[in-house]
């Protein structure tokens, strides 16, 4: 899948489905993929056991909760868990409109990374939209720390990450990824880095009602004398930092437009995620809203223009 066109919303094509179980759930649960008009956004369509459906719009504002992944929820109770991978590929892959129907509480967790959720894209294909997206250029410093932990947005002429990760673990220990975001640069060096966790803690989580369908086929298990339990091992050297890389491109996803400018973390997560993007969003000051200046039928390469935001922005609602 390619775009053809800069700075032009999409949908997909084709609808597609994929099935799985919860990470945490241990339920199993269906996700179908359907193309949306422009100015859509990312949009879940939870279906309850009673049949009662709820649209929930994946943005910053419909965050419920980021202790072991992100939950999306709305006023009347409906949530959709564990939307960090899912999103990253949606934001990677330049996909700006879908509805995402699914028929549990949360997104299968499949490999424990986004390329299943890459391909499946990819049989979808892309259709661009006449609508022009709307990017959030940041414009000034934004920075939250939290104890030791720190995440800051900077400009850059660019979507670039730069995440560095510190476990009191010999495996880990202190791990960097550095880098500008592309389609192709996340199918290549972060969509197959997958989830991880210790086997020490596993009997707390299970008691409190988590990672009930974390299994060697979709987790990265570290034991109790710091090596990996998977018999095939790590995809990559530093799998664990590039995975913490993935989430914090999912969860900022959920701004509900893309950012240009440059993500800086340090033992960040979900939740430091969260703070900085909801401190970027309410800072007006720091950000402007810019599209492209060239019409839909000129390929890639126009400039970006600054624009009036809406009322409503997708970023607040």
């Amino acid at each position: 899948m390619s775009i053809n066109y800069f700075g032009y919303q999409t949908t997909i094509l084709n609808e597609v489905t994929l099935s799985g179980v919860g990470v945490h759930s241990g339920s199993k649960v269906s996700v179908t993929f359907k193309p949306a008009e422009a100015d859509t956004g990312i949009v879940f369509k939870r279906t309850l056991d009673n049949g009662d459906t709820h649209l929930i719009r994946a943005v910053a504002s419909q965050v419920a909760a980021t202790d072991l992944c992100t939950v999306l929820g709305d006023a009347g109770g409906a949530s959709v868990a564990t939307v960090e991978h899912l999103m990253a590929a949606f934001y990677a892959m330049e996909i700006d409109n879908i509805i995402v129907e699914i028929d549990g509480a949360e997104v299968p967790i499949m490999d424990g990374s986004s390329i299943v959720f890459i391909e499946a894209l990819d049989r979808a294909d892309v259709d661009i939209l006449s609508s022009k997206r709307r990017y959030l250029r940041v414009v000034k410093p934004v920075r939250i720390e939290a104890g030791a932990s720190w995440a800051e947005f900077v400009p850059y002429e660019g979507t670039r990450f730069e995440i560095d990760i510190d476990f009191d673990c010999k495996l880990i220990g202190r791990q960097s990824w550095k880098g500008d975001i592309s389609a192709d640069t996340f199918r290549r060096e972060l969509a197959r880095a997958r989830t991880f966790g210790f086997m020490r803690d596993v009997e707390f989580l299970w008691a409190s009602g988590h990672a009930l369908g974390s299994s060697l086929e979709n987790s990265v298990v570290i034991s109790d004398d710091d090596t990996v339990i998977n018999l095939e091992g790590l995809r990559f050297e530093n799998e664990f930092v590039r995975h913490k890389t993935l989430d914090a491109v999912g969860d900022l996803a959920l701004a509900g437009a893309k950012f240009i400018g440059c993500y800086r973390s340090y033992r960040g997560g979900h939740k430091l995620n969260s703070l900085a993007l909801k401190a970027l969003l309410n800072d007006t000051s720091a950000y402007e809203v810019v599209e492209t200046s060239q019409p839909r039928e000129t390929p890639r390469g126009g400039e970006l223009v600054a624009v009036s935001g809406p009322m409503f922005a997708p970023w607040t609602q």
